[in-house]
C-alpha cells in the first residue's frame, strides 16, 4: 500500500516522481536483495524503502549504485551489502533520463551509469521510475547519450565517436575546476546523436571502442517503468518482451 502524501512545497514533477517511487517500492518484499539506484528520482525510492524498514520492520539488503545512494541508504538505516556477497539481486529500482515506447532508456546524467548497468544486469527484475516528461517516441531527441571513458583514452574515444556521427562533449564539473570524475575515477562524454534509430545497435557499436567503459543506453533492460503523471496518478508500463504486446501513449 502506498505511503505517499502530497507535499505542496514540491513541484508537480517532484510530487509525481515521489508518488511513482512510492508505488514502485511496494515491489520490495521481506528478504529481498535490492539494487539502489542513483539520482534524485531513485532517492525517493530509497527514502520509501527506508520508511518501510522503520514502520513495517521490513528486512532487506541494499546494493547502492553510487556513493550518493550509499550515503542516503545508510542515513535511512538500510542495511548495505555488495555484489561480491550477493551477485544475484531480486530487483533494482532506479530512475531514467529518457524512455521510449519499447522501454529502451537513456541513463547517466547523474554520472553513475556503469554501476547502474552492472547492478541492473545482476537483478531479476528491473524497475524504473520517471515523470511523464521523460517519455519520448524516440531516444536522443533533445537528449544526449552519456558514456563513461577511461581518461587515458579520451582523445581516441572522442575521435571514434565523431567518426560515427556523434558530437561528444566532455562533461565539466560544477563547484570545481575540470571534468566530472565518476565514482570509478573516469570521465564522462555527453554525445549528441540526434534521434536514435536503433538503441541496441548503437550501444553495441559504442561498446566496441577501446577505452569506452560503458554507455548510458539501457536498451531492452527495463521490465517495468512507473510513470508519475501531472495529475499525480501513476501508470505502470511493462516491457514488450514480457507482454508481447505494448502500445505506447502519453495519456
Amino acid at each position: 500500500m502506498s505511503r505517499w502524501r502530497s507535499k505542496p512545497d514540491l513541484s508537480w514533477r517532484e510530487q509525481a516522481k515521489k508518488k511513482a517511487a512510492s508505488d514502485a517500492s511496494d515491489l520490495v518484499k521481506d528478504g529481498h536483495i535490492v539494487g539502489l539506484g542513483s539520482g534524485s528520482t531513485a532517492a525517493f525510492s530509497i527514502e520509501e524503502v527506508g520508511e518501510r524498514i522503520r514502520k513495517e520492520g521490513l528486512r532487506i539488503l541494499g546494493v547502492p549504485t553510487s556513493y550518493q545512494a550509499f550515503l542516503l541508504a545508510t542515513a535511512k538505516a538500510i542495511p548495505i551489502t555488495t555484489l561480491s556477497e550477493h551477485p544475484h539481486l531480486d530487483l533494482i529500482i532506479d530512475g531514467a533520463d529518457q524512455v521510449d515506447g519499447a522501454l529502451n532508456m537513456i541513463k547517466g546524467m547523474g554520472g553513475a551509469l556503469t554501476r547502474e548497468k552492472i547492478v541492473a544486469s545482476a537483478s531479476k527484475k528491473r524497475v524504473y521510475v520517471v515523470d511523464e516528461t521523460k517519455l519520448t517516441e524516440r531516444l536522443g531527441v533533445n537528449q544526449t547519450v552519456p558514456v563513461e571513458v577511461l581518461p587515458f583514452a579520451l582523445s581516441t574515444v572522442k575521435a571514434r565517436i565523431i567518426k560515427m556521427g556523434g558530437a561528444p562533449v566532455l562533461r565539466k564539473a560544477t563547484k570545481k575546476a575540470g571534468p566530472v570524475v565518476t565514482d570509478n575515477g573516469n570521465f564522462i562524454l555527453d554525445i549528441d546523436f540526434g534521434p536514435i534509430e536503433n538503441p541496441l545497435e548503437l550501444n553495441r557499436d559504442l561498446n566496441s571502442i577501446p577505452g569506452l567503459i560503458e554507455t548510458g543506453l539501457f536498451a531492452q533492460m527495463a521490465d517495468f517503468v512507473y510513470v508519475g503523471k501531472k495529475d499525480l496518478t501513476v501508470r505502470r508500463l511493462e516491457a514488450p518482451r514480457l507482454t508481447r504486446t505494448h502500445k505506447f501513449a502519453h495519456a
